[in-house]
């Protein structure tokens, strides 16, 4: 485990680890964040969400680079490398899929979301011709939503060599490419950086974090990750609602440049996990 003093580089997950539950930032979140850029620490983002949707928090964060959904693509600046799935391999699996025409699916091109059903948690644009899409567009990452263990096995079974799948929030199924994780990006973003994974500390709640998490020189879980997340962590923070990042990047990462106990904030019961790497 590496010492907190030595972090040069930090990666945070979005979605119920920096986010809150309503998808908001903190006003002291974005505060602690610019402080850690004014001390020289990068600032990254690891994310399963599209480029597209993660942009919206780059108005309010300087971010150095950011790897989107889960490690299909890297951007740094206006440089963007993509690790979609191939053609084939899309058009293969879909055309299986289109068997079981209750399943919801959703295509990812990077740009665009389609999907064959209504969704109401995402702003898809419908369509009854996936494969179609994914031979024009290209495909960075394929979901489906999971409603029960018979459609996990029929959708795993149509997986071909070069794809493979985690799944996010208990029941979205991510499909991607073996050559798009998310501790993939992440490296890749890292040397583009010219960062090491031992000066950087990362942030996480989820099935792709725990990769992350364990590879980094410090890995962190939120409170409301799961089980295995908070298992592989140094530390366990407090919630995402409660902006357990920002209140352990204060309390231990910028301790000597910053008040330990800040106006309207609490003094977080950080707990050390004690890993043995």
């Amino acid at each position: 485990m590496t010492d907190t003093a030595s972090i040069k580089t930090i990666i945070v997950d979005l979605d119920r680890t920096l986010l809150h539950t309503d998808k908001t930032i903190s006003a002291h979140t974005v505060k602690v964040l610019e402080k850690c850029k004014k001390s020289g620490i990068n600032i990254m983002v690891a994310t399963a969400r599209p480029l597209r949707t993660t942009k919206p928090y780059c108005d309010m964060i300087d971010f150095d680079a950011m790897v989107v959904s889960n490690g299909a693509r890297v951007v740094h600046g206006n440089q963007q490398t993509d690790y979609g799935i191939g053609k084939n391999s899309a058009e293969r699996l879909l055309n299986t899929l289109k068997h079981c025409p209750e399943l919801r699916i959703t295509l990812e091109t990077g740009d665009c979301a389609y999907s064959n059903h209504p969704i109401e948690e995402y702003e898809t644009i419908l369509s009854d011709n996936l494969t179609d899409i994914a031979d024009k567009e290209g495909v960075l990452k394929i979901l489906v939503h999971l409603d029960s263990e018979e459609n996990l096995h029929f959708v795993r079974e149509a997986l071909t060599e070069d794809l493979y799948y985690t799944i996010a929030h208990g029941y979205l199924m991510q499909i991607m490419s073996t050559s798009a994780a998310k501790w993939k990006g992440i490296q890749a973003m890292l040397d583009i950086c010219n960062c090491t994974p031992d000066e950087t500390a990362y942030f996480g709640d989820d099935q792709d974090d725990i990769e992350p998490i364990k590879m980094c020189g410090l890995g962190i879980a939120v409170s409301n990750g799961i089980p295995e997340a908070k298992a592989a962590a140094d530390y366990i923070t407090e919630s995402n609602d409660e902006d357990g990042v920002a209140e352990f990047i204060e309390q231990r990462i910028l301790k000597d440049s910053m008040n330990p106990n800040p106006p309207n904030s609490k003094n977080v019961p950080i707990r050390n996990c004690g890993r043995t790497r």
